[in-house]
């Protein structure tokens, strides 16, 4: 990267796209699938490959070379050159000398009941593609230069549809718009040079903000601001606020737990943009105080929830912040962390039991973690310790709303639970899972089950000392593996068996710092940091070999990048 350009990087793995947009330029266009091509997708009613961008030389497709910064993208080929940038959240601009382009539909389609129409406008004087899948028009009108050639207009069923520029060798310029149903005939807003500087000063000022503290120590820290920034949406659908998405491939959801990290990341340089991600999926809080699974777009799904870190996040948040949160702000949490504790110990902890439980591996968060091998519906250390926080939360919230038999209420309860975890899943050297249904235990080779360090200094310091002498064993050269690396059970991209992941590596960093383990903290932060710096910000990483694995542009990720390189530049 340069300071001047800004951080280059592959659009393979990282989207080009700008904040508050649904829209981005990527070559993936479903789960796992690369096109040889760059497309223009769609978020707002899930993933959706819209158009087609194929640079053409005297005739033909041609490869280019692809350079993505902020704010420019730019395809290169011989002495031909093709740019495009973002002049709203809705509209791309693109330009070429030398180098045509074909736009064209995503992919041919069957039916004229389904995939893309295409016509002129002669009252925009545009071409207009309307997508079935995404609901919306893209209209696209000449600025500099005609189309050399379109093909398919009106046409239904399938077939090549589209239009192509520049094939003459002439400069060309185009405005590509995303809308509903019409909108009056396209006027540029600037040249677009002066538009792309626009799109990367603001750009530059997110990553100000949020990583002010960015120095060669650092060396990934605008790269992980990029991610979060051109990841995030406006207001649209179910998702009621400014929301950054896991990415803009094909994890474009927000998930009730995966919003927390981003908040934190969020909370010194962006604290209103913060305090939208932590509020997303409590927007969508049940009657029984349940929060989503998930929130997109076009759906809420509850099959599933996701574990209850919300506390521990909320204090970890308010750490964050320059100012204190407002009373109006400190009522509203309280009243969701109250309820969403509630759900737990009222629907997920079982007649005669003292412990909540997950329903599935998915509740926590860890799918296919070992711990759910022999049962699913089980009682998981992890989760009683994450409610032992939250309900702690709970207790010094209400201190501060002047709740003061609700504090010394929650502070008992908190206390309860914290004896019933070590009472019932301490066994001495570890923590096992127990059966809702006969009350057998069993140990795992998961980190899952050392999660329990998260309580910190509320842990018995023999307690936390097992747990970070287990915890050291999850340790490769490159973070913390999600299933002990020595197990028969480990699979090097088995997702939570085996893959480091940035969420459980911020946990435990955080409480074994909180446990007084800080020199096994700094090793952990140390290693994840590294990690990133040097193979990006996928969704998890193999923890042998560091490989980034899945989806390639997660913003957890790079938060959690962020909160860590955040941490280690005060310290030092």
């Amino acid at each position: 990267m340069t300071a001047d350009h800004g951080p280059v990087f592959s659009v393979q793995d990282i989207p080009f796209s700008t904040f508050g947009s649904w829209l981005a330029l990527s070559p993936v266009t479903a789960l796992h699938s690369v096109s040889e091509d760059i497309h223009l997708v769609s978020h707002q009613t899930g993933m959706h490959p819209v158009l087609r961008l194929v640079p053409r030389h005297d005739g033909e497709a041609v490869k280019a070379t692809v350079t993505a910064r902020p704010g420019l993208l730019s395809w290169n080929h011989g002495d031909g050159r093709m740019d495009a940038t973002f002049e709203a959240a809705d509209t791309l601009r693109l330009r070429g000398r030398g180098l045509g382009l074909r736009l064209s539909a995503a992919a041919a389609q069957l039916t004229p009941f389904s995939g893309t129409y295409f016509l002129y406008d002669p009252i925009a004087g545009a071409f207009v593609f309307t997508s079935y899948e995404t609901g919306r028009r893209y209209r696209i009108t000449p600025l500099v230069g005609t189309a050399t050639q379109h093909d398919g207009s009106q046409a239904l069923g399938a077939g090549e549809r589209g239009v192509t520029f520049g094939e003459d060798g002439l400069p060309w310029e185009v405005a590509v718009e995303e809308y509903q149903s019409s909108r009056t005939r396209y006027v540029p807003a600037a040249h677009f040079d002066d538009t792309a500087r626009l799109d990367r000063q603001r750009y530059d000022a997110f990553v100000d903000d949020v990583a002010p503290w960015r120095s060669s120590e650092t060396p990934a820290a605008a790269l992980a601001a990029y991610v979060m920034w051109s990841a995030t949406v406006g207001p649209a659908g179910f998702l009621r606020r400014p929301s950054v998405l896991m990415s803009k491939h094909w994890m474009d959801k927000v998930w009730s737990w995966d919003h927390c990290f981003n908040a934190l990341a969020l909370g010194e340089g962006r604290p209103a943009l913060a305090w939208d991600q932590y509020q997303l999926p409590f927007d969508h809080q049940d009657e029984a105080g349940a929060l989503p699974d998930s929130v997109a777009h076009s759906e809420v799904l509850y099959n599933f929830v996701k574990p209850p870190i919300h506390g521990w996040a909320l204090r970890m948040l308010r750490g964050t912040l320059k100012e204190p949160l407002g009373r109006a702000e400190l009522e509203t949490a309280y009243r969701q962390l109250e309820r969403w504790t509630n759900f737990w110990t009222t629907f997920r902890t079982a007649p005669g039991s003292n412990l909540p439980h997950y329903q599935h591996g998915n509740d926590s968060g860890w799918d296919n973690s070992t711990s759910f091998d022999r049962e699913r519906v089980i009682e998981s250390a992890d989760l009683t310790a994450f409610l032992v926080l939250q309900i702690r939360e709970l207790a010094e919230t209400a201190a501060e709303l002047g709740r003061h038999d609700d504090a010394a209420r929650h502070a008992s309860a908190a206390d309860r639970l914290l004896e019933n975890l070590l009472e019932n899943l301490w066994k001495g050297d570890h923590f096992v899972s127990r059966s809702v249904q006969d009350g057998r235990t069993w140990g795992s080779s998961s980190l899952l089950n050392l999660m329990p360090i998260v309580l910190g200094a509320e842990l018995p310091v023999a307690v936390s000392t097992h747990l970070a002498q287990k915890i050291q064993a999850h340790l490769t050269d490159f973070g913390l593996a999600t299933e002990d690396p020595k197990s028969p059970l480990y699979q090097a991209d088995g997702y939570w068996r085996g893959p480091i992941w940035a969420p459980s590596t911020l946990l435990v960093e955080d409480g074994l710092r909180r446990a007084g383990h800080v020199e096994l903290a700094d090793e952990v932060s140390l290693r994840f940091r590294g990690l990133c710096e040097n193979h990006g910000f996928a969704e998890n990483f193999d923890a042998v070999t560091g490989e980034g694995l899945r989806d390639r542009a997660y913003t957890w990720t790079a938060s959690v990048y962020l909160v860590l390189a955040a941490a280690h530049a005060r310290r030092c």
